[in-house]
């Protein structure tokens, strides 16, 4: 078998791959609707359940519907019968996966599910099937052609793009953002990515805050101390009047020989660039980028005369944000 026929065979899986979610998205309707609104509602967790393949897709359905919100967990069918029911409770909403749905380990299963008044919704290909037959909501899945005519493929990419459309969808509904995402994946480089302002900023004594009537020299000393190579300069209402950065500092001393006796407030920077705490710290990489800027301060919503924290470059680079 040459590289042609490697590549042709593979278009062909793909092919036939796109046709099965052409159909399936043709599919999209009121139960669909549904099925929404009630994980959106369900008071407890989704649990899911396949056989083989189905049973790998349940998983990561289950995995990517928890990651937006949604309590969940996948039960393996071959362990429900032996215990394992004893996981589902009433007030849980149950999905099962099943191309045929007819699949024998998803009987007892479908059984307790109807005994117990436990809320099913089956994602199946076959009218015909118990499953089908069982469920309150009936996600009907169109039969498809599977890759070398047995194996699940398409079926298993239908059933995988009609999870993740439930998963997106009910965290849309539930407005699920940004800052919930984050606190479900603080580790790893998509939770740097995911990282506000205020998870790396400086706050308390670590801000460098002086008065604008401060004398220069002083000013040099807490500059000195603080280590961040700038100064927040105040009042005395606490509103925040300007900044002084040792690249300012350097570029007065050359033209200057008073910058001891000068006050702060006459060397300052009026109206210095400043941030919500809640925007993603990469935003406000891209914000000191553009300005040529190593800090910013922070504010709290719409408070942006009073100073509640420092951004330097140093903490995100620390943070490994990019």
């Amino acid at each position: 078998m040459n590289n042609k026929k490697f590549i042709s065979t593979a278009k062909d899986v793909i092919n036939l791959e796109i046709k099965a979610l052409q159909k399936l998205k043709k599919n999209i309707n009121k139960p669909f609707c549904d099925a929404v609104k009630k994980i959106v509602k369900c008071q407890s967790k989704i649990i899911l359940c396949g056989v083989g393949k189905s049973g790998l897709i349940a998983s990561k359905i289950s995995a990517t519907l928890a990651s937006v919100g949604t309590p969940s967990f996948s039960l393996a069918a071959s362990e429900a019968s032996h215990g394992d029911l004893g996981m589902i409770s009433k007030k849980d909403i149950l999905i099962l996966i099943s191309y045929s749905g007819k699949t024998n380990e998803l009987k007892n299963i479908i059984q307790y599910a109807n005994r117990n008044r436990i809320f099913l919704i089956g994602i199946v290909s076959k009218k015909d099937s118990l499953l089908y037959k069982a469920s309150d909501i009936k996600l009907l899945i169109p039969q498809v052609d599977e890759a070398g005519g047995i194996v699940p493929t398409a079926s298993t990419t239908s059933q995988l793009a009609l999870g993740d459309a439930l998963a997106i969808s009910s965290m849309k509904f539930r407005k699920f953002g940004k800052l919930d995402f984050k606190k479900l994946h603080p580790a790893g480089s998509l939770g740097a990515q995911l990282k506000t302002v205020e998870d790396i900023m400086l706050t308390g004594r670590k801000i460098p805050f002086v008065s604008e009537n401060l004398k220069m020299k002083k000013a040099l000393q807490i500059l000195s101390n603080k280590k961040l190579g700038v100064l927040i300069v105040r009042s005395k209402k606490q509103k925040t009047l300007g900044i002084i950065t040792d690249g300012q500092i350097r570029r007065y001393n050359e033209k200057n020989s008073d910058l001891h006796v000068k006050k702060v407030g006459e060397i300052m920077t009026k109206n210095p660039i400043c941030v919500d705490k809640n925007i993603l710290a990469a935003k406000a990489l891209s914000i000191m980028n553009n300005n040529k800027i190593t800090s910013v301060c922070v504010y709290d919503n719409k408070k942006k005369f009073r100073t509640i924290g420092i951004l330097h470059m140093h903490n995100i680079l620390q943070s490994d944000i990019s």
